[in-house]
């Protein structure tokens, strides 16, 4: 037992160490994008919400989960619609692309997984929208008196939004530049190096995501070497919509391991195309941890877009299960 612990750690040890310089770059790239250009991107959706949808389909494939978290402080505050969130919740795949970069065997695979995952985002996120906005239009006849009280609000509202804009939007900025989230009452103070050293970023992203996936390469291989696994790997492939349906409950996981697990499974064919891409739909990072700490006072719809969201990543999954098996 002891042979096989000391060999699982080395083995781990090693292929976390070989990830490192890919993961480096990788995460170079991304501070690099995301502290010099994010905020602009930002401005430009809350302005053309007919087109968010498309945009942020594209946007939450970038590494990380950052832009699932601005989408989801934008969408607490209406100002993107509930198509353009969910969206970049498909779209985003965390921590999975720099890790399967790290395998250039798989390389075909990521650009597949991307090019899926993009089409999702966006036939989900304006059927979303279209749906929404039909059924609004139903809701939308009022008596004359019902009218112009509605109109009274809106002016109201109106006219607060535009007195609160610019506190939002500086505020927003800060967030987008230093990679927190910023309240009046976290006192949370990021400092001159968070904003500006890119490489500090880069280096504390590539160190965290290094040590997930030493943790779970080391638990797999003392999982192999315990169990077996040919076994465990026939049962979910000859049951491969529990596979999608299990896969898309780790994805719901609002944390980076989620995606480091996924991908490893998939990498030692545990787990398949489909359900590796079911999981990595219905997860969003921390995006779901920032919507339910900025739209708090809506758990039910929070908990809506949460089992949409899960509902996705097994459709989605179902359904690729017609080319992939």
């Amino acid at each position: 037992m002891a042979e096989i612990f000391a060999d699982s750690l080395f083995d781990a040890l090693v292929d976390s160490l070989k990830v490192v310089p890919i993961l480096f770059i990788a995460y170079l790239l991304v501070a690099l994008l995301s502290h010099d250009h994010s905020h602009k991107l930002n401005s430009f959706l809350s302005k053309n919400k007919k087109t968010s949808v498309f945009y942020a389909s594209f946007l939450g494939c970038v590494p990380q989960c950052g832009f699932s978290s601005v989408m989801s402080d934008l969408y607490s505050r209406k100002h993107v619609s509930l198509g353009t969130l969910i969206a970049v919740f498909i779209a985003t795949s965390d921590e999975a692309i720099p890790i399967m970069l790290t395998d250039t065997s798989r390389i075909l695979d990521l650009l597949l997984l991307i090019g899926i995952k993009i089409v999702l985002a966006i036939v989900w996120g304006y059927a979303i929208d279209l749906i929404i906005n039909l059924s609004l239009k139903k809701k939308s006849v009022k008596t004359p008196k019902e009218s112009l009280k509605s109109h009274e609000e809106h002016e109201h509202d109106h006219k607060h939004e535009e007195h609160c804009h610019e506190h939002h939007e500086s505020n927003l900025e800060h967030h987008l530049e230093c990679g927190h989230i910023h309240t009046e009452e976290c006192g949370h103070d990021c400092g001159d190096h968070c904003a500006n050293n890119i490489f500090f970023d880069a280096v504390i992203h590539t160190f965290n995501i290094a040590v997930y996936i030493f943790i779970a390469t080391f638990a797999l291989n003392l999982i192999i070497s315990c169990i077996d696994m040919q076994a465990v790997s026939n049962f979910l492939n000859t049951n491969i919509y529990l596979q999608i349906i299990l896969a898309s409950l780790v994805g719901l996981i609002p944390n980076c391991a989620s995606s480091v697990l996924l991908v490893e499974l998939f990498f030692v064919n545990i787990l398949s195309f489909p359900a590796l891409v079911a999981g990595l739909t219905s997860g969003a990072g921390v995006g779901l941890i920032i919507l339910w700490t900025k739209n708090r006072h809506k758990p039910l719809q929070n908990l809506g877009i949460m089992f949409l969201q899960y509902a996705i990543g097994v459709l989605s999954g179902f359904f690729l299960t017609i080319f992939f098996h």
